[in-house]
């Protein structure tokens, strides 16, 4: 039996808590708070103490879905992403970049946020962009 201690940071929202999870046999058991990061100081919310349900939890998604024919279907990240490029294009091509909007999460970290933020303004180029703890 391997057993190792792998540090990470929470992906439940965009504080950054450090935490440690413990991996046996290549999987996730168990995640604890890491006592030496300066963010969270060895404590943890409810979610950060669960966190690895979340990550082993059979509802996760492991690969891109695509529509087909009315019916999900997986597919590479490369159609995946091509797809939603040529869709936001003739959204943006017929009804304006106005037309879209992105909402972003507290899950997702800062920077993601940021990159977000600016793929929003930059690429699409529309200032809708929300993040949901304003809701």
């Amino acid at each position: 039996m391997e057993c190792k201690f792998v540090p990470s940071v929470c992906s439940y929202c965009g504080t950054g808590c450090g935490v440690l999870f413990e991996v046996v046999n290549g999987k996730i058991k168990k995640t604890l708070p890491m006592k030496s990061h300066p963010v969270n100081q060895g404590k943890l919310c409810i979610k950060g103490w669960n966190l690895h349900e979340h990550v082993n939890s059979f509802m996760r998604l492991k690969s891109p879905l695509i529509r087909e024919n009315g019916r999900l279907q997986k597919a590479t990240w490369n159609e995946a992403i091509q797809i939603t490029a040529d869709n936001l294009k003739k959204i943006s091509d017929t009804y304006g970049p106005d037309s879209i909007g992105v909402l972003v999460s507290a899950k997702m970290t800062n920077e993601e946020n940021y990159l977000a933020q600016k793929f929003t303004r930059a690429v699409i180029g529309t200032n809708n962009v929300d993040h949901c703890a304003r809701l």
